[in-house]
């Protein structure tokens, strides 16, 4: 075992040190996504029973996001975007401190937060995609993906069940008071900090700005405007399962506690296997690897609609904790090889594709979220959250065949 741990750990110091440095910059933050994701949706729930509220911070999240990606074009031109990649961690700490301090939920306020997250995730995703694209080859980043993926997917499970579980004994045991809004708080702390740590860290890279240039366009290729409808579809299921997970485990299954601990059922097992793909595939088994992913977010909101019941419900949560990574590991590498090969073919700033893309995203998000608001508030919450859920998946799978159509075009291209 132990050689081969050391067999590992030196193919990985094999790799560039920007590269090395962003993933483990990424190690550190992933333990706050899953606490940002999960929690800040429960603590909307448990303070204020509006499951639109959890809508509607996520829809400000996804308002947020492309509007600080073109903001971050700009900056790119006088900061380092090492300070800038730093900022969208610490504004992750400074959004939930936002939340946490309004004396009762409404609608303006939540937007608010949300928004600021929205910020966050916009100078991370921004300059972090920017990062990955240029301290990787296409030759390695499977690999790539695979290792941090793998950290999300082992944060997945150690975070959301720690948090959980501290929440759940806090309200169990009457710690502070009874009040179980102060373990929100401690957690709260606990991200900030954590979000400081990893500022530190990403410093340790010398990473190096893109080159000054235009980066708002609006033709393209071809090839990118399929690209451009993946990621659409791809946001169309962000956009409604970012909340329907959390809504369906707090009304089928339990508390937050089982919350946690539902997450990180199955999760191991999953990460496991996204090291091994990420050590042992190659660019032509991206394909067969998006193909199973979206298989399992079907078969998962096949059995949610038939059941809509606990079981159910940790049925789908299991497809999905597979389905996820899976469909990150293909999608990610996919997506910054068309950018290799539009942004030479146009001669423009890879910026441009990276800001470009997300805008595709914020389309299919901004569909998604606002079907869950429509059906939860005017039709039913049982029918948003049972039978849509598989329509969802279903429209989802098709990106399986616009891949397939990306795929060829790249071989071609090259």
């Amino acid at each position: 075992m132990w050689p081969k741990l050391t067999q590992e750990f030196k193919f990985f110091n094999s790799h560039s040190l920007g590269m090395r440095m962003l993933l483990l910059t990424n190690l550190i933050y992933a333990l706050v996504m899953p606490i940002v994701e999960l929690f800040i949706g429960a603590y909307i729930m448990r303070n204020s029973s509006d499951i639109s509220l959890v809508v509607i911070f996520q829809l400000a999240v996804y308002t947020g996001i492309p509007l600080t990606f073109m903001i971050n074009g700009f900056l790119l031109h006088s900061i380092r975007i090492a300070r800038l990649y730093s900022l969208g961690m610490l504004l992750s700490g400074v959004s939930m401190f936002a939340m946490m301090s309004l004396d009762q939920l409404d609608t303006f306020g939540v937007f608010m937060a949300g928004l600021i997250m929205g910020l966050s995730y916009g100078f991370f995703w921004a300059n972090r995609d920017f990062l990955a694209l240029n301290t990787t080859h296409d030759g390695n980043r499977n690999y790539y993906y695979g290792i941090e993926t793998f950290f999300y997917t082992i944060t997945g499970i150690v975070v959301p069940f720690a948090a959980g579980a501290f929440i759940a004994t806090t309200e169990k045991n009457g710690w502070f008071g009874g009040n179980v809004n102060v373990a929100y708080y401690g957690l709260t702390v606990f991200v900030f900090a954590l979000s400081i740590f990893a500022s530190m860290l990403v410093h340790r890279g010398d990473f190096q700005n893109p080159k000054r240039a235009p980066f708002l366009y609006f033709k393209f290729d071809r090839l990118w405007n399929k690209m451009l409808g993946l990621a659409s579809l791809k946001g169309v299921a962000q956009g409604y399962i970012v909340t329907a997970p959390t809504m369906l485990i707090l009304s089928l299954v339990g508390k937050e506690g089982v919350l946690g601990a539902v997450q990180s059922t199955a999760a191991l097992l999953s990460a496991i296997l996204l090291y091994i793909l990420g050590r042992i595939t190659t660019p032509r088994h991206r394909l067969a690897i998006y193909g199973i992913g979206c298989g399992l977010f079907v078969l998962g909101a096949f059995f949610n609609a038939a059941m809509y019941s606990a079981l159910g419900v940790i049925l789908f949560m299991v497809c999905l904790l597979f389905a996820r990574p899976l469909l990150d590991i293909a999608y990610f590498p996919v997506q910054l090889k068309v950018i290799d090969v539009v942004s030479e073919k146009e001669n423009r700033n890879e910026f441009t594709y990276i800001f470009n893309h997300e805008l595709g995203l914020y389309l299919g998000r901004l569909f998604g979220c606002g079907l869950f608001i429509l059906l939860a508030r005017y039709v039913s919450e049982y029918v948003a959250l049972r039978y849509a859920l598989l329509v969802i998946a279903v429209v989802h799978f098709m990106g399986w065949f616009a891949m397939g159509n990306i795929v060829k075009d790249i071989k071609e291209s090259t």
